[in-house]
């Protein structure tokens, strides 16, 4: 064999698509480009070498920006904002079969009776807002926050159910709503993420990092978890005997090398992972600055129950509000564990208690805060579960409440939503929503809307079919903007 066919034989097909002068992968890229969604109507246009630039939504926002408080396990409305004097009447009965039929429960057997709650509520603020005795710091916000007291969703069992809530579907592979959110708006700070993800308790949600995916999006959209003390993110440290200077000069050639792997291949990702490096090397400067919460005065660690170096839901509401002073655009957190079952460490006594008092004024103060800095008018925040708890108990170690779809209570403050409005209602026993009920799709798309989005415009292309957040569901709940 001549040289010349040996030469041949050893081009690879790789070789041939990135290098041949037919321009094979700038046809490439275009096509992707065209299939993947930057330019599908409705679309944002992204430009290539700044993904996370800023970007104007459909219309004029409400909101600029989101924090979204998770409770993850699924928060008992029943026991904190939802009081039914009828069910604790009604205690130690078996449920009314008309208001069982057709239901699903994750783990209750049928021979289960109606469990009333044993906490004091309070009629509270200018509108009537029952709360319950555990979270008496929401009594000084209640006029404060739109109460939608009529969610429900589809999904029953943890993991899927949180995807549901952030993704609007089931399985794993979806973008969450903070990568919407930042696909369609980018982001206005450069020196830190545009997605940001917090976490406390005794463990991380079920679900993971999937929760807070990019899914078929570039991964320029995915939210990063900060660590909630030190370096928020591993490494950011320089090492031993490194400078700034050498570390640009780094950052530099192999910013280089993947910018000419960029030009051979034409694959987004590269730009991604250059970002990236360029976000770290920014974030060695913005993000201890950040963490730094000493700079807050102290009547603020005050407010929101901060103790000083120690890692907590409360210090991460701090965060997050400094997070959103730096225009970060969608920050949550993740708090467990609420899966009040019965048993050890998951009773309905002193284990709910705990959390409780862990998030109650913290979450308070996070909206008290805003408003107090005049930005709460332009900043939107969720508090919620992946689903509620039922109205019958369940019978473990001790007596808990099971996974209830069908209606459960979250709220949101801030960002274009009417204050001390009560949205929706349940029935007497507290089974299903009788007036205004929010499904998750109709959540999602009403948190769209207050961001200036058409939730139905608002698509990414791949596979061959335009996705969306809300799929093809969604009605935007109007009635509760201000």
């Amino acid at each position: 064999m001549n040289p010349h066919d040996l030469q041949l034989r050893d081009i690879t097909r790789r070789h041939f698509f990135g290098k041949c002068g037919v321009g094979l992968g700038a046809l490439a890229l275009q096509q992707l480009l065209a299939e993947t969604g930057w330019a599908v109507p409705g679309g944002p246009v992204i430009d290539l070498a700044h993904p996370l630039a800023p970007r104007a939504p459909h219309f004029a926002p409400k909101a600029k920006r989101v924090i979204y408080l998770f409770m993850a396990g699924g928060p008992s409305q029943l026991d904190l904002f939802d009081d039914k004097p009828k069910l604790r009447e009604l205690q130690g009965q078996p449920p009314p079969p008309s208001l069982m039929e057709g239901k699903r429960f994750a783990f209750l057997k049928g021979n289960e009776t109606l469990l009333g709650s044993q906490r004091k509520f309070e009629t509270c603020g200018q509108n009537g807002m029952t709360v319950s005795e555990l979270f008496p710091h929401h009594r000084q916000i209640v006029d404060e926050v739109c109460w939608l007291r009529g969610v429900s969703t589809d999904v029953f069992n943890h993991a899927p159910a949180k995807l549901f809530m952030n993704t609007g579907f089931q399985a794993p592979g979806r973008p969450a709503m903070g990568a919407w959110t930042t696909y369609g708006l980018g982001s206005e700070s450069r020196d830190l993420p545009g997605f940001v993800v917090l976490q406390s308790g005794p463990r991380g949600p079920r679900g993971g990092s999937t929760l807070w995916s990019s899914g078929f999006l570039p991964t320029s959209y995915q939210g990063v978890p900060f660590r909630g003390k030190g370096d928020p993110i591993l490494y950011l440290h320089s090492p031993e005997g490194q400078t700034r200077e050498k570390e640009r000069a780094f950052y530099d050639t192999v910013g280089a090398l993947n910018h000419a792997r960029l030009d051979e291949t034409g694959d987004p990702e590269i730009m991604t992972r250059i970002n990236s490096y360029e976000m770290a090397f920014r974030m060695q400067t913005s993000a201890p600055e950040l963490m730094d919460l000493s700079q807050e005065k102290p009547e603020t660690l005050e407010l929101y129950g901060v103790k000083p170096g120690v890692p907590s839901f409360a210090a991460n509401c701090l965060l997050a509000r400094r997070l959103a002073e730096r225009d970060v655009r969608f920050v949550q957190l993740y708090h467990t564990n609420w899966d009040s079952h019965g048993g050890p460490g998951e009773n309905l006594n002193g284990d709910f208690e705990k959390v409780c008092a862990e998030v109650d004024r913290a979450s308070a103060a996070l909206v008290l805060d805003l408003k107090q800095r005049g930005m709460l008018e332009d900043t939107l925040v969720i508090w919620g579960g992946e689903f509620g708890r039922t109205p019958m108990g369940e019978n473990r170690a001790s007596i808990g409440r099971d996974h209830h779809v069908d209606a459960f209570t979250m709220w949101l403050a801030g960002g274009g939503v009417k204050p001390g409005l009560l949205y929706g209602a349940t029935d007497e026993l507290g089974f299903g929503v009788v007036e205004n009920k929010v499904h998750v799709h109709d959540l999602h798309a009403t948190i769209l809307h207050l961001l200036g989005f058409d939730h139905e415009k608002l698509t990414y292309r791949f596979q061959g079919r335009d996705f969306r957040l809300t799929d093809v569901h969604g009605q935007v709940a109007r009635a509760i903007f201000s």
